[in-house]
């Protein structure tokens, strides 16, 4: 008996039943089965050597693919780390270890402490376990099989695992050579230790099983993984360069916030910091002016009735700081909420008085500060806070005008991603996800929507299915840095569902009441995340427009003190943010202290320089001194400052 395997190019070959995914790639060619590790089998992922009994269509993983990849790092961390571990402390009990972005990690219950002095001894052992190129095995066993598996190696959050699936049957103990180790996995692995590729281990951490500090604290031990050495050194060398521009270290040598415990999660600002912020906002104000959107203020307290009217509460509320106040006179307490998104107030605003078809699009625009609950394990300096300022934006309008307000933000996303250095996007369309409000009717046409619009304008675009908000799709732009990491910023999701809900209504050329539909839109995100992006990508050295201290002027001697003074403030007439540095130190000195305060330009000032009514300029990063007339130096300056115009 015979199976039609289809292949990826609608290709399709006979094999005989029970064949499995080695067989086909034989089938094909030498090449394809020395590099084969997996094959996905109408649609799903599953190992190599497992047998198929009926008509299916195959692809074969290879080892260079990134899903063969994905499985590498996958076998690696359940089949040789876990090991590892094992050998090394044999009474460590394991919990769980799957693949991250780049990566592994596994979670492990060490009565011996596990620091980052172990990597290097956990390094050696598992080089050790897969010199041996074991061929990895797989059995399904039964629930209670599995159970006296794990019992008899006391491997109690296995059983735990075990003991909360609702399967009976079918679960997989992946064995190397030897049989001497095992592990419960979803699978797949690589059919051999061979085709692991160059790691290291990069980290150890704590972690509270399932990410509950009710349960215990765990040691979990990081690593990446990669097809071979040369891979390896250039992520390795991109990690070194992310820590040397970390926001939160280059955020305290240049002096720009803080966060403390009495407040996580929220950020205190600093002049500097706060300097960036502001510049920052006019600078998108002023973009939104151009662009015909009406800027607003709604309350940052706003009454459970709303979130529950919009959906917000159902959905949401675990997000959401909930406040109670016992009103003078009330019965009971009136239950508010901080808002974690402005939408629904600006339905709010939208909803006063009656709106023609003539008047859509309205653009309202705010600089929203909203509040969300993150997990304390979860923030992560400006990039993951608790409170924050949108810039956010609702767009009210027809159906038909979907495709336009979509060119419209694009067009203005571009402009302002370019000003700030980023050259390229890419788009994602995000889709329906499983938690959802409105009817499969609704999202049909909301998807059908914006995927019109974008193929329109003849951008490409990804899909990433089950991604989108739980009231309507989105596209996401993601933005890449300096040294190549993807940033999502920008949104823009169309809502057929807040409307309605809220009662949004215009009357229409026919004179019956409509539903507008509701865009959603920011370009930055949040001011909060975007400023740690942008400190990141250039390294606190921001461009000269942004930078939070623009222009020192230092004095070299004290007799010029007066003529710094004066070069100060005509500066700071012109709107430059200058400061100067009177210290009785060398200018040497002052020139590296500033230099490594990302300050982009420093005027030394001396006897020279005071009589003759010059300045002398020297930028960050250069050794190289430029001697100008005041007058021609304020010209200079004016004109590197003219993005704000």
């Amino acid at each position: 008996m015979t199976m039609k395997i289809t292949l990826p190019d609608n290709s399709s070959r006979e094999l005989p039943d029970g064949s499995c995914g080695f067989d086909l790639a034989k089938s094909i060619g030498p090449g394809l089965a020395k590099s084969a590790v997996a094959v996905t089998i109408d649609g799903e992922q599953r190992d190599l050597y497992d047998a198929i009994h009926q008509d299916s269509s195959v692809s074969i993983i290879t080892i260079e693919s990134e899903e063969g990849l994905e499985i590498m790092r996958h076998t690696l961390t359940a089949q040789v780390l876990a090991r590892a571990v094992k050998n090394l402390y044999p009474t460590s009990k394991l919990a769980i270890g799957p693949t991250i972005e780049d990566g592994f990690y596994y979670d492990v219950e060490s009565e011996t402490a596990i620091s980052a002095d172990d990597l290097e001894k956990i390094e050696a052992e598992m080089k050790k376990i897969i010199k041996n190129k074991s061929s990895i095995t797989k059995k399904l066993v039964t629930k209670s099989e599995a159970l006296k598996v794990f019992k008899s190696k006391k491997e109690p959050y296995k059983e735990i695992i075990i003991n909360e699936s609702d399967q009976e049957d079918n679960f997989q103990l992946y064995f190397q050579d030897n049989e001497e180790f095992v592990d419960l996995c979803r699978g797949p692995h690589l059919p051999s230790l061979d085709f692991i590729g160059a790691f290291k281990l990069t980290k150890v951490s704590g972690a509270y099983w399932k990410g509950d500090s009710k349960n215990a604290m765990l040691t979990r031990i990081y690593g990446t993984a990669w097809n071979n050495d040369k891979d390896l050194e250039k992520y390795l060398t991109k990690i070194e360069e992310a820590l040397k521009r970390d926001h939160r270290k280059l955020g305290k040598e240049m002096d720009l916030f803080h966060f403390q415990d009495e407040a996580p999660g929220m950020v205190f600002w600093h002049p500097y910091g706060w300097n960036i912020y502001k510049t920052l906002q006019n600078y998108i104000r002023s973009k939104l002016d151009k662009n015909d959107y009406q800027e607003i203020n709604t309350p940052q307290v706003v009454d459970r009735k709303l979130w529950e009217a919009s959906g917000h509460w159902d959905k949401y509320r675990e997000n959401m700081f909930i406040t109670e106040i016992d009103e003078e006179h009330a019965n009971e307490k009136r239950v508010n909420a901080l808002k974690p998104m402005n939408c629904p107030c600006h339905v709010q605003v939208y909803n006063q008085g009656i709106t023609s078809y003539k008047d859509l699009p309205i653009r309202y625009a705010e600089f929203g500060s909203c509040h969300r609950y993150e997990a304390s394990g979860t923030m992560h300096g400006l990039m993951r806070v608790r409170g924050f300022t949108q810039d956010d934006g609702h767009i009210f309008c027809m159906p038909e005008q979907i495709e336009s307000e979509t060119a419209s933000f694009i067009s203005l996303l571009s402009e302002i991603y370019s000003d700030l250095g980023f050259n390229k996007f890419d788009i994602k369309l995000s889709t329906r996800p499983e938690v959802r409000i409105g009817s499969d009717e609704v999202w049909d046409k909301a998807e059908l929507a914006l995927e019109n619009a974008i193929k329109k304008l003849d951008l490409p675009y990804k899909i990433d299915e089950g991604d989108g908000a739980f009231y309507g799709p989105k596209l996401d732009f993601v933005l890449t840095d300096a040294i190549g990491r993807e940033w999502q910023c920008g949104t823009f999701q169309a809502d057929f569902n807040l409307p309605d809900r809220l009662d949004a209504e215009y009357v229409g050329e026919d004179g019956n009441k409509h539903h507008p539909v509701m865009i959603h839109r920011a370009i930055l995100g949040s001011f909060e995340r975007f400023i740690g992006i942008l400190i990141e990508n250039y390294s606190g050295k921001l461009p000269f427009w942004l930078a939070p201290q623009q222009v020192v002027v230092a004095s070299i001697v004290s007799e010029v003190n007066d003529y710094a003074i004066e070069v100060k403030e005509l500066l700071k007439d012109c709107g430059i943010r200058a400061e100067t540095d009177l210290r009785n130190e060398k200018i040497s000195y002052k020139v590296r202290d500033h230099s490594s305060k990302k300050v982009p330009m420093i005027l030394a000032i001396g006897k020279n320089e005071k009589s003759d009514k010059t300045v002398s300029i020297r930028r960050i990063g250069s050794t190289d001194t430029e001697v100008l007339d005041l007058k021609t130096a304020v010209k200079l300056i004016n004109s590197e400052n003219e993005i704000l115009d």
